[in-house]
């Protein structure tokens, strides 16, 4: 096992990294992974046929809010854009799950509870109702988009404004078009997650930092794919250097967490960082 670990951190190291296949249980060797690096990757976690019907569902939910008015979900703002055809889109959906019966049955699958051993907590949950729920972003580049890129951060971020200690957390991601460094999307910096506090908070400034890293490793993903990543990791979203279709990249996150149930309602009220973060996006 130990020559294994050596050998994926010369991948990771050279800008590749090994990917995994997610069963019933996690496997030693993914759990060593995840522990060294603070992700993993999973491929075809879901078939195509499913992607697709998703992609139709969000499509559908999209209609609806924008054919409401709808400016927020339990008060995690929606973000709005412009698609490469000039047509209003939205760009990041909170909640998805409370709007269409395939995501919440998504979150229903067994494999999922799997990844709760990365926690390792006894109440680890998925925030069907906590955090901002089922995320789904739709990064386009055009001349009027608002959310193509996103920079530094941690998702621990969120407990600090919470008012509360940094909880175990992971955020799981279901990808929906082909991707890789090339075309922009997800960069993460290996193994930021177990670096102590002042790591968490200063090693980038929070969102307004988007320039690449030497040590960063962007990843490339297929429809259907698996993606996880603790909490506490340093990441960013690159914007595509392609504008127009080519530049398009959806992926939709669920939160695994653990800690205090905190629901949120159609009474919540956004939080500051969430006012802050729409005067980063681009």
């Amino acid at each position: 096992m130990q020559e294994t670990v050596a050998s994926e951190k010369r991948h990771t190291v050279n800008g590749t990294y090994p990917r995994f296949t997610l069963g019933d249980q996690l496997t030693e060797e993914q759990l060593q992974f995840f522990e060294t690096y603070g992700f993993i990757h999973f491929k075809n976690f879901v078939d195509r046929e499913t992607v697709a019907e998703m992609l139709k569902e969000s499509q559908r939910v999209q209609d609806q809010w924008i054919k409401e008015g709808r400016k927020m979900v339990n008060g995690v703002p929606i973000k709005f854009g412009t698609d490469v055809d000039g047509k209003t889109i939205v760009q990041r959906f909170a909640f998805l799950n409370h709007f269409a019966p395939i995501f919440e049955t998504f979150l229903k699958e067994p494999k999922l509870k799997a990844l709760f051993e990365f926690i390792g907590a006894p109440d680890s949950r998925i925030g069907e109702n906590e955090k901002d729920g089922l995320v789904f972003n739709h990064y386009v580049n055009t001349a009027n988009s608002n959310f193509s890129q996103l920079g530094w951060h941690t998702d621990a971020l969120r407990d600090i404004f919470y008012g509360n200690k940094i909880m175990p957390m992971l955020n799981v991601g279901l990808h929906f078009d082909a991707s890789s460094p090339e075309n922009g999307g997800l960069r993460i910096l290996p193994g930021t997650h177990n670096k102590g506090i002042a790591t968490l908070l200063f090693r980038k400034v929070y969102y307004l930092s988007n320039k690449a890293d030497k040590k960063e490793i962007g990843l490339t993903v297929e429809p259907g794919d698996l993606t996880v990543h603790d909490g506490r990791i340093w990441h960013r979203v690159a914007q595509s250097p392609f504008v127009g279709e080519k530049s398009r990249r959806r992926v939709m996150y669920i939160p695994i967490i653990s800690g205090k149930y905190q629901p949120r309602d159609e009474n919540s009220k956004p939080l500051f960082y969430q006012r802050f973060q729409s005067l980063t996006d681009k």
